[in-house]
């Protein structure tokens, strides 16, 4: 179920990306728009989009760590620290 919530937005930033660009083709091509400030425009939009992405991630790993918190599930970690416990004791 994540992982489909995780693709249809990656689909949904993707169609969007296609419009806009398509959009400023059409503003470039009535010459509404030079073709300077549409590489630029694009730049910065792509640039925002990044942001966006690694800042949506972040939260997305802080919101899951907090779950495991919560559940109490044993991390990676907590199981590696456990491994090293038991075979010191031998």
């Amino acid at each position: 179920m994540f992982k489909d919530i995780l693709y249809t937005g990656i689909g949904a930033v993707a169609i969007f990306k296609e419009k806009v660009e398509e959009e400023i083709k059409k503003l470039e091509g009535s010459g509404k728009i030079k073709t300077d400030d549409a590489k630029s425009f694009l730049s910065s939009l792509e640039e925002k989009g990044k942001q966006s992405d690694e800042k949506f991630k972040q939260q997305l790993k802080d919101a899951l760590k907090e779950v495991i918190d919560e559940l109490g599930i044993a991390t990676k970690a907590d199981l590696e620290k456990l491994k090293e416990d038991l075979l010191s004791k031998n």
